[in-house]
Formats: C-alpha cells, structure tokens, sequence
C-alpha cells in the first residue's frame, strides 16, 4: 500500500519511491525461468498478451518491460531472471519509464555499467 499523499513530492518521486519499494534486495534473487512459455497473472497484466514465449527476443523483452512496469517484489523475482535482465538491459532501459530505468540503476550498479559499456 502507498504512503498518504505528500503534497510537496514531485510526481517523479512518488514514482520513483513507489518503484524502489517493489526492489529485490541484489539481482540474485532474480530466479524466474530462462526459456519456455510464461503466463503472467492478471494483476501484472490484465488486458492483450498474458502468455509469453521466452525463446523468441521480442516476446521476453515484452515481458521483462511489463514485468518492470507492473510487478510487484513477488513478480519480479518469480519472472525476471538476472542473467536475462543483464543481457537485455541495454535495449530494456530505452523502453521502460526513466522513473523505473533510474531506481533499478542507481540501485543496482551493475545495470547502470552495462548500459554504458555497451559498444
């Protein structure tokens, strides 16, 4: 549940606060599955694609941007897998909010490394 409102935040950060709360602790607990089909649950995704197929590019990039939108703590750990979320986070940080790109980064320095290491 969000706090009570605060008249004096920004709207970005009450955004970015709603998204640092939904944080895993380190990436490693990002377990979810590598491959395969992934059916995400209504309170990620209520309307369009739900099923996801995790062998084709396109697909697991729409769920990882959904997943980062959307989910809560439980969600991202049981659909994000790190080694995926590194891989892709060069051209996932371009399609997700700034509000979201910032908090994963500045939490995790990893991230923020690999988008700027990218050729």
């Amino acid at each position: 549940m969000d706090p009570p409102f605060d008249s004096s935040a920004s709207v970005a950060e009450i955004l970015r606060a709603r998204y640092a709360r939904r944080l895993p602790n380190s990436l490693m607990e990002l377990a979810g599955p590598v491959q395969g089909r992934v059916a995400l649950p209504l309170h990620v995704v209520w309307s369009g694609l739900r099923v996801y197929d995790l062998d084709r590019p396109r697909q697991r990039m729409g769920l990882y941007r959904t997943v980062l939108t959307e989910g809560q703590r439980d969600d991202l750990v049981a659909f994000l897998h790190r080694d995926l979320l590194l891989a892709q986070w060069p051209d996932l940080r371009t399609l997700i909010s700034r509000h979201i790109c910032v908090v994963w980064e500045e939490a995790f320095p990893e991230l923020a490394h690999r988008a700027s290491s990218r050729p």
